[in-house]
């Protein structure tokens, strides 16, 4: 009998190739947005819930299923980097209320590296984030509301700077700073990462962050910087 899986932001850009991968894995997956593009994915063991993280009642949603993933993200929009609204953190309450009324424990939740304020990463970079300061500091502050709740067995992730790349597999993780001579993670990997997380039950209550050494020019200050333009 396959499993359920719940995932909040399953249109976002990683949260599809959480979708994709669980998938092809076998699982069944719920996926939760509070609106989700025409046609987004018809395959039969998926089953969309329309859903406001932060107004909603979530109990029904979380109903039944095995684990839980966050793949929300915010966007960079100027008005957005000035005044988040708190996903991060009242979005996570919310779940994981609704999680201990379900009695679901486990929950896997996109973080950054780039919310550790002692991340080993160059000064030219940590300069050109500084405009996402707010949304690291709530991402931060998710972290610790995490360390709070002795009822769910969660994982905060931490990522570097995510790469729109093929799959590889050949990440690196580390526990206390990226791994050494890297700074970007392959949305594709983190999803790997993160369902190896929820199946073999890997760093719970933990923070791991997640990477691997990309060729140099995807790496370099112009494709960054250009990158950390307002989508």
């Amino acid at each position: 009998m396959s499993k359920t899986l719940l995932l909040f932001g399953a249109s976002g850009g990683t949260g599809r190739e959480i979708l994709a991968q669980a998938l092809d894995r076998g699982w069944k997956v719920r996926g939760a947005e509070r609106d989700f593009p025409d046609g987004f994915c018809d395959h039969s063991d998926f089953e969309p819930r329309a859903v406001d993280l932060l107004d909603d009642d979530l109990g029904d949603v979380v109903e039944g299923v095995d684990a839980v993933i966050s793949a929300i993200g915010l966007g960079r929009d100027p008005r957005t980097l000035l005044d988040p609204p708190p996903l991060y953190t009242e979005g996570t309450r919310n779940i994981c209320i609704a999680m201990r009324g379900a009695g679901v424990r486990r929950l896997l939740a996109i973080s950054a590296a780039f919310a550790d304020p002692n991340v080993t990463i160059p000064a030219w970079f940590e300069a050109s984030i500084a405009p996402l300061s707010r949304i690291f500091s709530q991402m931060a502050n998710m972290e610790m509301l995490l360390g709070r709740e002795p009822d769910i067995d969660w994982t905060a992730v931490r990522p570097g700077w995510l790469l729109d790349r093929p799959h590889t597999g050949e990440f690196k993780t580390a526990m206390n700073d990226l791994p050494e001579g890297t700074l970007r993670t392959r949305r594709a990997d983190l999803a790997h990462f993160m369902l190896d997380c929820v199946e073999h039950d890997l760093h719970v209550r933990a923070k791991p962050f997640v990477a691997a050494p990309e060729e140099e020019d995807l790496e370099a200050p112009a494709a960054l910087v250009e990158e950390l333009l307002p989508a």
